[in-house]
């Protein structure tokens, strides 16, 4: 069952994959047919800019304003990681409460889901963080579903790890990046590290959507000898609804791999986000479960910050 399920998804992924190729091949050749035109319009303000660049290049307004609003991104909008990495020298802080209500045994909450993202070049982001959980026996994204028996646990654990730049998007290929990330507990039962890579891939389509997709895999456990590992294949959309407000809807799965008890669990969560001022947003976002070794629902409010 679990082997008809793994190819299933690889099946999926494979299609997003090929329709997102043609969609962003698409947007790619509908933005170079209209490059003649753009290119034409920034030389005729080249001239009545140059001040206004100069001052915008900051944390100031003005167009150059602008631009940093448009790169600022965060990773927690949605389980799907943004492709973007934190500008060379700045620095990104993220927050956020999570609830989780298991269909068995105690809801979870998780806060404060702290990270900082330093831009250490171009290519590269550091990143380092600490969370604490009680309630439930995890997370969404550790592969474990709550038993009905289970009593209120509670743990932190301390993240660090680095987010490479890949690939940019050209010639109908997606723009690509790559997290690497450790987690060790810093209280609770756990003694056990674990480990994540997570490839994320996407297109700006030419009308100002962005899709993202990505497949996490991680190490987790359940107990001291249960050892096992953990995928979660996901994909949003994201819709801007005006300048300072974008939607999102999203799928994505959890299971586990090598497991004495396997879970596959599957979600679908929609999100809306506003940026306050060009360095910082707020966002909000909800899940259901699909099935039954999934929580029934989910809920996540937190802010970024850049400076």
């Amino acid at each position: 069952m679990i082997i008809a399920l793994k190819r299933a998804i690889s099946g999926l992924w494979l299609g997003c994959l090929f329709w997102g190729w043609a969609w962003g091949s698409a947007g790619s050749l509908a933005q170079e047919n209209s490059m003649t035109e753009r290119l034409g319009a920034a030389s005729a303000t080249e001239g009545g800019e140059g001040k206004g660049e100069g001052e915008g290049g900051g944390e100031g307004g003005g167009e150059g304003g602008g631009e940093s609003e448009e790169e600022f991104e965060t990773d927690r909008d949605s389980i799907t990681p943004s492709t973007a990495l934190v500008a060379r020298g700045r620095t990104v802080f993220e927050s956020s409460y999570t609830f989780i209500e298991n269909r068995q045994g105690p809801a979870t909450h998780s806060f404060p889901e702290a990270l900082f993202r330093y831009g250490l070049s171009d290519r590269v982001e550091l990143r380092l963080g600490w969370n604490y959980e009680v309630g439930g026996v995890n997370t969404i994204l550790s592969g474990n579903a709550t038993p009905a028996h289970a009593e209120e646990e509670s743990g932190s654990r301390l993240l660090y790890g680095a987010k490479f730049a890949l690939l940019e998007q050209r010639h109908g290929l997606p723009q690509t990046a790559l997290i690497v990330q450790g987690t060790t507990p810093t209280s609770g039962e756990s003694n056990i590290s674990n480990l994540s890579l997570t490839p994320v891939w996407g297109w700006t389509l030419a009308n100002g959507w962005v899709w993202d997709s990505a497949c996490r895999f991680q190490t987790s456990h359940d107990g001291e000898d249960d050892h096992f590992n953990v995928w979660t294949p996901s994909t949003v959309l994201k819709v801007p609804l005006h300048e300072q407000w974008q939607a999102h809807v999203e799928y994505f799965s959890v299971f586990s791999d090598g497991r004495e008890e396997a879970t596959t669990q599957h979600f679908f969560s929609p999100g809306i986000h506003r940026l306050i001022t060009p360095n910082m947003e707020i966002g909000v976002r909800v899940g259901w479960g699909l099935n039954d070794h999934a929580p029934n629902f989910f809920s996540n409010f937190g802010l970024g910050w850049q400076f």
